[in-house]
Parts: structure tokens; sequence; C-alpha cells
């Protein structure tokens, strides 16, 4: 399933790709990627000769009836592990046991550092959970991966794609064996996610904010909900006015 969604994606969307070269032709590794659209972790994967496992949440999977089955198949089809995120804590310490799997297994596991995707484009700080605890728990080889214009492609909340070529940039890998086993240790994840983010960056051309996408996402909730606040509030005081 996975050589047929891939093939349809390829043929209709023709993706570019650079540094393929990058990606080993067998054993383990990490590919860490910006998270720009849903859809990246199909494109990804779809350019590449070797299955590619994403973490993915429980819902997709467990959903009723035939369009719940339909969802859950594909998911399943492209590689995606569910998880269950229920309880913060609880999905991180899954998230990060499955890819650590993975790795031993020696596949190819995907992570996403931000932790969600990009509210407006732009790179955001990455969480020094699941990307360093797997890279320093198994010693697999991080290679940093930036999707290119795949948020114009299907922003949030868009069910219908747009037909355009997306773009797919491939970092060489990145070592931190010299780690080995300091998982535990919060300032060496620091600075591994901050060495991952920063080639992110590189590779993709995008404005990075020192801050996390949760909390960027957050911000935007708000001043929308303010927005609107201040416009009932000037709709309310114009009709008084009227009166």
């Amino acid at each position: 399933m996975k050589f047929s969604i891939g093939g349809s994606l390829k043929l209709a969307f023709r993706p570019w790709v650079e540094g393929l070269e990058n990606i080993p032709a067998e054993g383990p590794a990490i590919l860490a990627s910006n998270h720009l659209s849903f859809s990246d972790s199909f494109f990804l994967p779809a350019v590449l000769d070797r299955k590619v496992t994403f973490i993915a949440k429980a819902e997709y999977f467990t959903s009723p009836g035939v369009k719940g089955k339909l969802t859950a198949a594909f998911f399943k089809g492209v590689g995606q592990l569910p998880v269950d995120r229920s309880g913060a804590r609880g999905a991180g310490e899954a998230a990060i046991k499955s890819g650590i799997d993975v790795i031993e297994r020696g596949e190819l596991f995907g992570i996403y550092p931000e932790g969600t995707r990009s509210p407006d484009g732009r790179l955001y700080r990455g969480k020094p959970g699941g990307l360093a605890r797997v890279a320093l728990a198994t010693g697999a080889p991080v290679i940093p991966v930036a999707m290119i214009d795949t948020e114009k492609i299907q922003p949030p909340g868009k069910v219908v794609p747009k037909l355009m070529r997306p773009g797919i940039r491939i970092g060489k890998p990145l070592d931190f064996s010299r780690y080995h086993g300091m998982d535990g240790d919060r300032f060496i994840l620091r600075s591994v996610t901050d060495e991952v983010m920063y080639e992110i960056m590189k590779l993709s051309g995008q404005e990075y904010v020192d801050i996390y996408a949760t909390a960027a996402k957050r911000q935007i909730a708000d001043a929308e909900k303010a927005a609107k606040a201040e416009k009932a509030d000037k709709t309310d005081k114009g009709d008084q006015g009227a009166q």
C-alpha cells in the first residue's frame, strides 16, 4: 500500500528532492523534519525507497464506521504508528519507546521536533524530548529534513489539497554518539535538539522563532479572540448610539 500511495502522490504532485544520497540504504536513522502540513508524513515517505515510521495519534486508528476503518488502513499503509496521547507525560514516554523500538529494528524513524505543525510557516523551537532521547538512547544518526511549501498545498483546516510541487531537502547525518547514554541530562538534550533545529533552519530557509509552536498557537488564538471581542464591543456600541 505504501508504494501505491507514494506512486500516486509523486504522479499528482511531482515533489522535487535534494539530498536523497544522505538516506542510508540500510540500518537505522532518525529523520527529523520541520512540520508545515498534515501531508508532510505522506510526501517524505513517498520519495524514499525505504519505509519511514512516524508517530500518529491513536484516534486516527480507532474512529468508528467505514470512514474510520479507511483512515486507519491509510495511516497503517503509509507507516504511521498509533500512540495514545491521553496524558502528556504518558504520550511522550510512549512515543519515545515506539521510536526506540523502530530504531532497534534497524528502520527509519520520522519525528517532528517542533511537536506540532507551524501555525504561520515559521520554524519554532524544538522540544528536547522525543528526538534527543531516542537519538541518545540508541546512538542512531539524526538526518535533518526540510519540507518546502507543503503548507501551501494543504493549510491547516483544508481537506482538499491544491495541486502544486512541494520540495524536500535532506541534510547530512548528524552524529551524536559522543552523548550516547546521556539521555537523562536535560542540558545535553537541549543542546542536541538546538543543533538539529539549526540544521533544519539552514535547509528550509525558514525564519526561526525561539518559542514553542504550541505557545505561538495559544498567542494567535488569544489574539483572534481579543479581536473578535473588540469587534463585538464596537458593534454593540454602534447599535446603542443608533438608538
